[in-house]
């Protein structure tokens, strides 16, 4: 309260013409903190697009290489990666996918620790992050 008080008692000696700089300066300071604050509101959108586009990139190389760890090809393993990307919007993080993968390859008795299947996860997203860079 007592910057209130402060600011009517300066505003009470302040003549019309003082009073409309002090506002208008204020202005000034106050759109550049719009603007400073509307440009890290993009920045966080545009990150957040190109997270969700490098994980679904990682996610389709991800199935494609689980596809050929399971020994399927052509267009059943490009449908395989479909359905490993889908499975990312189950909930939120990495492990709905890690799962999906686990679970296919124990019932296929395909060979991956775990371990092996988060460090490709890893890599991939690597990748995918260094591909989408380069596509800009």
């Amino acid at each position: 309260m007592q910057g209130a008080e402060t600011a009517y008692k300066l505003k009470a000696r302040l003549t019309p013409a003082q009073n409309a700089a002090a506002i208008n300066a204020w202005s000034r300071v106050m759109t550049t903190f719009d603007k400073r604050e509307e440009g890290y509101e993009k920045k966080f959108a545009h990150d957040e697009e190109l997270k969700f586009k490098a994980t679904a990139r990682r996610n389709k190389m991800l199935g494609l290489w689980a596809a050929e760890k399971l020994g399927i090809t052509g267009p059943a393993a490009e449908a395989y990666a479909k359905e490993v990307v889908t499975a990312d919007f189950e909930e939120t993080g990495d492990n709905d996918v890690f799962r999906k993968i686990r679970k296919d390859f124990d019932a296929k008795g395909v060979a991956q620790s775990d371990h092996q299947i988060r460090r490709t996860m890893d890599e991939l997203m690597a990748q995918a992050i260094e591909q989408i860079k380069a596509a800009k």
